[in-house]
């Protein structure tokens, strides 16, 4: 990051380029050094800045020389997440593109960091559907469905993650219960999120489930990775990947990405 005096006489204005410089820069722990050389402030502003946040729990230093944010960031971002989509008004865009798709399985699925990344059911609309009858147990909704690792709905959001979190990720085996068609290749799963990432959606052949095949669009808040909304269909009924579905589920991601955050309850879905 280059130096621009006008910012940097701002000590405020510094303090948040050493935070975001965390978040910025590969792995969890960094030295004053690095972040310096990241900031385009000088070490001893920057190592001021750290012991001046390790008080407050922003910063935790771990070992000699080396830092990584602390709770008092994460407790900043829990704030910043609890402008979550009103409930009523998340359930009327799932039901409006369920509708869409001619009955599909529709779900909505956040980003849970804590323990590992993970993604989180936050909303589904399958109308009268017993998802136990479909084929999907709830074991497998809390192992399958939460793995990035497995189906479009987690592989929308892998490809939009910093490497590092990618890595993690990609060291865990697929789970068990996984379809057949789960990607166990590691330069296989590699290549389909860089297709994620080109094409702007994920295409799922039975990944999460044998017989079901899926589609997901990310969902974001200004550029950050938050989640993806999915559709899944029987394969004999969606054996490829038909323009109507698609376009609906990639607006259904649109209102929930350009109304990120507390301005989500305000939004009125259109009807797809």
């Amino acid at each position: 990051m280059a130096k621009n005096g006008s910012q940097g006489s701002n000590h405020a204005v510094r303090v948040f380029r050493v935070q975001s410089a965390f978040t910025e820069l590969e792995g969890q722990v960094h030295g004053p050094g690095e972040l310096a050389e990241a900031t385009g402030l000088d070490d001893s502003t920057v190592h001021r800045i750290l012991q001046s946040g390790i008080r407050d729990g922003i910063f935790v230093r771990e070992g000699r020389g080396l830092y990584r944010l602390g709770p008092g960031a994460a407790r900043l971002g829990l704030k910043a997440l609890t402008h979550a989509p009103n409930t009523d008004v998340t359930h009327e865009v799932l039901e409006s593109l369920r509708k869409a798709t001619d009955g599909g399985l529709v779900f909505l699925f956040g980003l849970a960091p804590f323990g590992g990344a993970r993604k989180q059911c936050l909303d589904m609309a399958v109308g009268d559907s017993d998802l136990a009858e479909l084929g999907i147990s709830r074991r497998a909704l809390l192992t399958v469905f939460q793995s990035l690792r497995t189906g479009a709905c987690g592989r929308a959001i892998l490809a939009h993650l910093p490497e590092v979190i990618q890595e993690g990720v990609l060291a865990e085996p697929p789970p068990v219960e996984a379809g057949p068609g789960v990607f166990r290749d590691e330069g296989a799963l590699l290549a389909s999120l860089k297709a994620v990432r080109e094409q702007g959606v994920a295409t799922d052949s039975e990944e999460c489930a044998a017989g079901w095949n899926g589609l997901a669009a990310p969902v974001r808040w200004d550029g950050l990775i938050m989640g993806s909304v999915s559709v899944l269909k029987p394969k004999d009924a969606m054996p490829q990947w038909p323009v109507g579905v698609l376009m609906a589920m990639k607006e259904a991601a649109d209102v929930f990405t350009e109304t990120g955050g507390g301005a989500w309850s305000a939004q009125t879905p259109s009807s797809f």
